[in-house]
């Protein structure tokens, strides 16, 4: 495979997802961000994409001579109590599963043999339960699931299939979060073995780890980002 490589990522015009766009940028990527809504950053271009949309999936890889690296990070979180209606059930489904799945299909014909790279972005709460986040906790527990399942597909190929699965993260959706339960940084924080929220950066420096020659034996994974929490009792 000869010329620049090309790495996709999704949900990448804010947060984990541009940072990570931004990582990869720095590290010689020709970098495409997927967005619902236009806006980029000046190392990378922006294509419109409804992940949950087949069709728009499949408009978001047209063109593209090769893809090395996937990087799916768009998704959707939000507490659905179970007497509540459906419709956020089925959009956190649709935008984590569904859409992960949508690209991961969509993105195999441009993916090099050998050198192939997916990381998917799951959580903490993929590997865990939270009692108010049972959409959540189910959409990444199945993108985790899914991960290693795909590893395994993709093994004979020389493609890894990896996911990250961060905790607190120093985001919008954490301050949202945080608002929700009544807590404030510092209280997350102390919550954590290291004492510290990991920033949007520490979960790029995963990804990017995870796609470097260097990880070609790593696949299969879900790479916990939570500053230990899961290292003790549940």
């Amino acid at each position: 495979m000869t010329g620049q490589k090309i790495a996709v990522v999704t949900g990448g015009t804010r947060g984990i997802g541009a940072a990570i766009a931004d990582r990869l940028a720095g590290e010689g990527f020709r970098v495409i961000v997927a967005a619902r809504r236009p806006g980029a950053g000046p190392s990378h271009e922006c294509r419109v994409c409804d992940v949950t949309d087949p069709a728009s999936v499949q408009a978001l890889f047209f063109g593209l001579p090769h893809v090395d690296v996937l990087v799916n990070c768009a998704g959707l979180a939000g507490a659905n109590a179970l007497d509540r209606d459906d419709d956020l059930w089925h959009a956190i489904i649709a935008a984590n599963l569904h859409g992960t799945y949508y690209c991961c299909k969509a993105v195999l014909p441009l993916l090099p043999d050998g050198s192939g790279r997916i990381v998917n972005i799951a959580s903490v709460l993929g590997l865990r339960g939270v009692a108010d986040q049972t959409a959540y906790c189910a959409a990444k527990h199945g993108v985790v699931g899914f991960t290693r399942a795909l590893a395994l597909a993709l093994a004979r190929r020389g493609i890894t299939v990896n996911a990250v699965c961060p905790g607190w993260v120093a985001t919008e959706m954490a301050r949202q979060r945080f608002a929700e339960l009544g807590l404030s940084a510092e209280q997350a924080a102390a919550g954590i073995p290291t004492g510290r929220i990991a920033t949007p950066a520490d979960v790029a420096d995963a990804v990017a780890w995870l796609v470097r020659p260097e990880a070609r034996n790593i696949t299969g994974h879900a790479l916990p980002v939570e500053g230990g929490v899961l290292a003790g009792p549940g």
